[in-house]
């Protein structure tokens, strides 16, 4: 799987599809209601201080992938359904509760999809555009918090879905692409479908609130974010090249993809990094801090790093936002000291995790009650490192195959983002900045600086 941008991914043209997602009546159990996630709740409260300023910030998590020879249409229609009844956050309603959020749980039987059929798109661009407006179309405040559709051809289809984060995260892109082409290529198969719902995120967040409901302000478990908040001004840490922004201003996002190393480079260097006692993860995130430095940044990286929540166990291939971030410090040496540098950050890391067990949003407001109710939105440009092994990922052996692709789009934003991917074709780096020339200067270095530190890791 690829994460980049749909604008920059050529899909043949074909007929348009959708399936919108339509509450029934049923006969089943009583509607549940839970408690959302701690992400979710900050996430809808900002969507709706958004909404009241009239200052919208839109995003969604979409992906794409193709299926081969004619389409059967009312299979990929049930496939569709099936990824909806196997996942129950993508059955509630939200709903606000005070300061927080609930919802309540359609069961499985009480959803539908209603097809329609929209028209034919008759070149790869027009495509592009149309995808594009049709994943904007999921809302936070508004359900279904899914779109879905395809664009098919006599020879095969594009299918695509579309997502707000309140329902997930970047995981469960790869979750979702999945469970439909494992259901379709079942049911063009003839073979039984048979429903089973998939670990509950909204009960693996209740679990997640029972631990963190007796935190306090000035509890032993808050003293790493503490001690970090205390180094670097803020649970924030700021990217320290300059980007050309003005404080408290949004502004439009550019979005690209580059490959840093084919698969054969991408061996070497983990094999690089395994030399000297580190993992691949931890090797980037060391060359990443080291060509920031390189850049003129300072001698000791502070940053943001999202955590996979899921484990091994009954959450393994759930869709849900499973994602903890936490504050990362080490000290960083020249190029030439990549060795040294790794090994601060895999001890960092180690550090981090001992404290993963309290959520982001909890440390944030108790830590910084002001700041938590005021801030609707990251402050400035932060420090953010991810990396995921889509290799990894369940269905990964069929992803290559069906040209599976990740699309991450917000309409504003004040920083810089960089999201790291191994696929079996090597390494990627998918980066989100704000669109002004020194954000672009400055981009375009750091990848050269990036590129220079891990050449010369190898060497």
């Amino acid at each position: 799987m690829l994460q980049v941008s749909v604008e920059d991914t050529e899909i043949r043209p074909g007929e348009a599809h959708r399936w919108y997602l339509v509450p029934v009546s049923g006969d089943g159990p009583p509607v549940v209601r839970r408690m959302a996630g701690y992400n979710q709740a900050k996430h809808f409260t900002v969507a709706q201080h958004a909404r009241d300023v009239n200052e919208p910030v839109r995003s969604y998590v979409a992906a794409t992938f193709e299926i081969t020879g004619p389409v059967d249409l009312d299979a990929l229609e049930d496939a569709l359904l099936h990824l909806v009844r196997r996942h129950e956050v993508l059955r509630a309603f939200y709903e606000p509760l005070g300061e927080d959020l609930s919802c309540e749980i359609l069961a499985p039987g009480e959803v539908a999809l209603k097809h329609v059929e929209s028209g034919r798109l008759e070149a790869s661009t027009r495509v592009g555009a149309h995808l594009h407006q049709a994943f904007r179309e999921v809302e936070t405040l508004s359900w279904p918090l899914i779109a879905m559709g395809a664009v098919v051809r006599d020879d095969s289809a594009t299918v695509w879905f579309s997502c707000d984060h309140l329902v997930t995260d970047g995981l469960s892109t790869a979750i979702a692409v999945n469970d439909i082409a494992g259901a379709y290529r079942a049911l063009t198969a003839g073979e039984a479908l048979t429903h089973v719902e998939a670990g509950s995120y909204l009960e693996f967040s209740r679990s997640q609130r029972r631990r963190n409901q007796d935190l306090h302000a000035d509890d032993p478990r808050l003293d790493y974010w503490r001690d970090f908040t205390r180094r670097s001004g803020g649970l924030f840490p700021r990217f320290p090249l300059d980007l050309g922004t003005e404080p408290g201003r949004l502004y439009a996002p550019v979005t690209t993809t580059e490959r840093l190393l084919d698969a054969q480079g991408v061996e070497a260097f983990e094999a690089a990094c395994r030399a000297r006692g580190g993992r691949l993860s931890m090797g980037l995130l060391a060359a990443l801090a080291t060509a920031v430095r390189e850049e003129g940044g300072p001698a000791v990286y502070r940053g943001l790093v999202p955590v996979n929540e899921r484990g091994r166990g009954v959450y393994e291939q759930s869709m849900g936002w499973f994602i903890n971030t936490l504050p990362i410090e080490f000290a960083v040496g020249r190029a030439g000291e990549f060795a040294d540098t790794l090994a601060a950050a895999q001890t960092a890391y180690a550090h981090m995790q001992a404290h993963a067990g309290t959520h982001f949003v909890q440390a944030w407001r108790l830590l910084a009650p002001a700041e938590y109710a005021r801030l609707h939105y990251w402050p400035h440009a932060v420090n953010f490192f991810s990396y995921i092994d889509f290799r990894r990922m369940p269905g990964a052996a069929h992803h290559a195959g069906q040209r599976a692709r990740m699309h991450v789009w917000v309409s504003g934003c004040n920083g810089i983002l960089h999201w790291f991917h191994r696929t079996q074709d090597g390494l990627h780096i998918n980066s989100i900045h704000v669109d002004t020339p020194q954000a672009h200067a400055t981009q375009e270095a750091l990848l050269r600086a990036l590129v220079r530190t891990v050449t010369t890791a190898l060497r």
